[in-house]
Order: C-alpha cells, then sequence, then structure tokens
C-alpha cells in the first residue's frame, strides 16, 4: 500500500515575495513546454530570448516565474562553458529560490554535444544548495522514470529511451542508454544519487534527501545531483513537495518541464493554486504559415495530415539549400510557393525531413560534407534556412499566426524575427502553447506562434493551430 497521502500537506505553506522560480531552456521549443506549465497551473510567466532587461521585467509586474531560451542542447562544450555561466549568473541575480536548467523531456545530450553534466557543473556554483534535484518524469508529456530508467509513449505505446523509435536514432544525440545515472555520468566526474519510486512513496524522503545533502558543501563541487523518480500523479506531487521544501536558501535543479507540474501539483496539494490547471481558447485564423526541421515520425505524420488535408506542402532541398551557390535560390523558390498558398487562404509548411527514413536525414552527413560543413554547423545552417524561409514569408504576406517544427529550427527562427519575449495566449497539445510575441518591431509584436517539439502534437495538430484549439481542423 502507498503512504504518500499519508505525508501530511502543511495548508499553511506560502509562497516568497518574488519570484519562484527562474530557468534557462536548452531550446526553444523546451523553454515554451516550460512556461505553458506554471501559466496553465496559475503562474504568471514570462520567457525572454535573450538575458532579461529590467526594463523588460517592468513590464510584467505580476510575474513570478521568468524563463531565458537558450539554444544549448545542439551546442559545444565550448559553447557551454562561455554562454552558460553569465546566463546562469543573470537569472540568479532575480532571487528565485530555484534555478533550473530546463532539460528536454527526452535528456537530448551527450559528452561532446550539449552536455547536461557540463551545464549542472557551471549551474551548482550560482547557488548555496547542498544537493541539485534532477526531475524528467512528466506524465501530462508521456515520460516517465521508474528506478532511474526514462521511458517515452508514442502512440500510446511506452519505449525506454534507448529503444525509442526517435531518440536511440536521433541524428546529433542518439540515447543508446535509458538509465539517467549511466548517461549523466559520461557527462559530469559529480556523484549522481537516486531517489526511487519506492523511496519517493515513503514517508522517510525527505530524510534521505537530508543525508545526501550533508555530504556536499553548498554550492560546492561535491553536491550531489539527485534523481527522482516521477511515474504517475501521486509521485508528481510527492518529487515537487521534496524540491520545494528541500530548496534550502536556493537551489540549482537540470530538470525538464516536470519540474514545473511537480511543483504546481504541490502547490495545488497545498491549496495555493486553483484545483483545476487552465488556458484560454484561441479562436481559428484563415491561414497560417509553417516550417519544419524535425525529422521526427511524429511531426512526419503531421506533415501527412495536413498534405491530405488541404495544405501546400513544400520541402526545402537540403542539397541545394546548404550550398553556398544555390541556397538563396531555393530559398527564395520555397518562399514563392508558400507566398502563393497564403495569398489564396491556403495554409502552407515548408519543411526540410519528413520522418527519420527520409532521404535527407539517412544523407545528412553526406550532404553536410558536400558543402563543406560539418554535422553540428550542417544543422545550424538549416535551421538558419528555415528562418529566412518564415522571415522573407512574413515581410511578403499577412499571417497573424505561425508554427516551427523542431527545437533547433525554433531557436533560430524565433531569434532571427526579432522577438524579445513570449507569453502564453492559449492551449493546443500539451508542450506546445499558442504564445504571443512581444516585440520593438510593430511588424512583430503581436504576432502568435507555436514552437512544436517533434515528439510533440497528435496527427492532426496543424489542423488544431489553424482552428485555434486541440482537434480543430
Amino acid at each position: 500500500m502507498s503512504t504518500a497521502h499519508a505525508q501530511p500537506v502543511d495548508a499553511s505553506t506560502t509562497w516568497p515575495d518574488g519570484l519562484l522560480l527562474a530557468y534557462y531552456g536548452d531550446d526553444f521549443t523546451g523553454s515554451t513546454d516550460a512556461m505553458e506549465a506554471m501559466t496553465a497551473a496559475g503562474v504568471s510567466t514570462v520567457l525572454f530570448l535573450q538575458q532579461p532587461t529590467r526594463e523588460w521585467l517592468a513590464r510584467f509586474p505580476e510575474v513570478r516565474c521568468v524563463g531565458m531560451a537558450g539554444s544549448s542542447r545542439g551546442r559545444s562544450v565550448a559553447w557551454i562553458d562561455d554562454e552558460l555561466p553569465p546566463a546562469f549568473a543573470s537569472l540568479a541575480a532575480l532571487g528565485a529560490p530555484i534555478l533550473q536548467y530546463k532539460v528536454c523531456s527526452t535528456f537530448d545530450s551527450s559528452p561532446g554535444v550539449g552536455s547536461i553534466g557540463r551545464a549542472i557543473d557551471l549551474g551548482v556554483a550560482q547557488m548555496p544548495g547542498r544537493w541539485s534535484p534532477m526531475i524528467v518524469g512528466a506524465p501530462r508529456l508521456k515520460r516517465f522514470q521508474m528506478f532511474g530508467n526514462l521511458f517515452a509513449a508514442v502512440d500510446g505505446v511506452g519505449y525506454r529511451l534507448d529503444r525509442h523509435p526517435t531518440m536511440a536514432r536521433h541524428p546529433v544525440t542518439p540515447m543508446n542508454e535509458a538509465d539517467l545515472r549511466v548517461h549523466l555520468a559520461a557527462q559530469t566526474q559529480r556523484r549522481i544519487e537516486l531517489i526511487d519510486m519506492l523511496q519517493v512513496r515513503a514517508s522517510d524522503a525527505a530524510a534521505r534527501v537530508d543525508a545526501l545533502g550533508a555530504l556536499g558543501a553548498p554550492g560546492a563541487s561535491d553536491a550531489p545531483v539527485v534523481l527522482i523518480d516521477v511515474l504517475d500523479d501521486e509521485t508528481l506531487v510527492a518529487a515537487g513537495r521534496l524540491v520545494w521544501e528541500q530548496r534550502g536558501e536556493g537551489v540549482f535543479t537540470a530538470s525538464s518541464s516536470g519540474l514545473q507540474y511537480a511543483l504546481a501539483a504541490y502547490w495545488r496539494a497545498c491549496g495555493l493554486l486553483p484545483a483545476t490547471p487552465s488556458l484560454p481558447v484561441a479562436g481559428p485564423v484563415p491561414a497560417i504559415a509553417a516550417v519544419s526541421g524535425s525529422c521526427s515520425p511524429v511531426t512526419a505524420a503531421q506533415i501527412g495530415w495536413a498534405r491530405a488535408n488541404g495544405f501546400c506542402v513544400e520541402r526545402l532541398d537540403l542539397r541545394r539549400a546548404l550550398d553556398a551557390r544555390d541556397g538563396d535560390v531555393e530559398i527564395e523558390r520555397v518562399v514563392a510557393v508558400a507566398a502563393e498558398a497564403v495569398g489564396r487562404g491556403t495554409s502552407a509548411i515548408v519543411f526540410s525531413a519528413e520522418g527519420p527514413q527520409d532521404r535527407a536525414v539517412i544523407e545528412f552527413d553526406e550532404i553536410a560534407r558536400s558543402a563543406g560543413l560539418n554535422r553540428q554547423d550542417a544543422a545550424r545552417r538549416t535551421g538558419r534556412a528555415l528562418a529566412d524561409v518564415m522571415l522573407r514569408l512574413l515581410d511578403r504576406v499577412e499571417l497573424s499566426r505561425i508554427v516551427v517544427a523542431g527545437g533547433d529550427s525554433s531557436g533560430e527562427v524565433a531569434s532571427t524575427l526579432g522577438i524579445d519575449a513570449l507569453s502564453v495566449a492559449a492551449g493546443l497539445a500539451p508542450g506546445a502553447p499558442l504564445c504571443r510575441a512581444w516585440s520593438p518591431d510593430p511588424r512583430r509584436d503581436g504576432l502568435q506562434i507555436v514552437l512544436k517539439g517533434g515528439q510533440i502534437g497528435d496527427a492532426a495538430f496543424f489542423g488544431a493551430v489553424r482552428a485555434g484549439r486541440v482537434g480543430g481542423r
């Protein structure tokens, strides 16, 4: 019999003044996912696309959670060493008791690219905590951690991450180990511990945190990473309670949006948040435009649905787009096709690949070599090409709502558009809210944008974005 419900919830728990949480997202889609989780729970949140200034923060006086969208998931350790310390320092200076490095719920990372371990080593120095909790499981997103192993469900079928149809074959950071302790140990020499699902449910979980944390000095290099299993609502609440009540004078955590869901679940149990999470509902628009750099089978199915349901769907030829001689011509070609479609009221999608078996994915290394690029630079160049497509399209036709599919592509596109911040405008699919853009450029201010991770949404996702509601067409 589970004992988690027997643990008393302190109904007198109150929030401290000021911010509750500040986070840096390792990609843009995950950053909006975290923002959605907090906003839906009733915690006012804003996501900045660069280090937030006091002037910009003053525009959101009621905010209790601040995010900063980044692109570290696809970056080298040298880039991480250069970019993350000032970003973490600026967020820590805001005074929130929890500083988060928001990672993808599929834990995309390796020792050389998007190293979560290196980010942790840099982040713990910014906060005085004796431990660094880690929550990756997020049941709402069909992500589950059990005995340290991460699982994800696709179309109702659960997979261990090293057997996942997409993550096991990711083009940059393939997942070859589902035990996050083993996976993370290749990225950091820091001590890695686990509070497993049985311990999470036990009455002495907090004592275990104390025992583990007592071995480290505040903010020191020996503060341990402590993974916390989450597989259902019960363990979600318990995990949120552990992090919040054991935050001490301030704690750094590398976690997925499972952290946001866990904290919100615990605060809801304490009566600090509404009992039922909710987001506004958006209305329909005549047409949308989308660019996709995702090679996920989920996104491929969504592109297929769009093609079968009257969208204009056009491939960006990567071999030409990455070529220094033909790139601009290829970009202009697909922009013209999409602009013509939108001009007659038809939604348009420009994509670079359609699933993991697409020739553009299988031959990507060869395509990169022929363009004189390595794999990482070619991936970023692809994102920039899609960003150029969207920028030219927005300058050419009237559009109020757009979509970007793929984490790396989302970062490139959002950065190119001159957007300073995002807030949640409405809910769509879990993990991919409809966002409102804040920009000093009146052409971009108020633009509605969805940044969609490759694994997010059902087949009719693009139709739902156009209709402004889940399941809409």
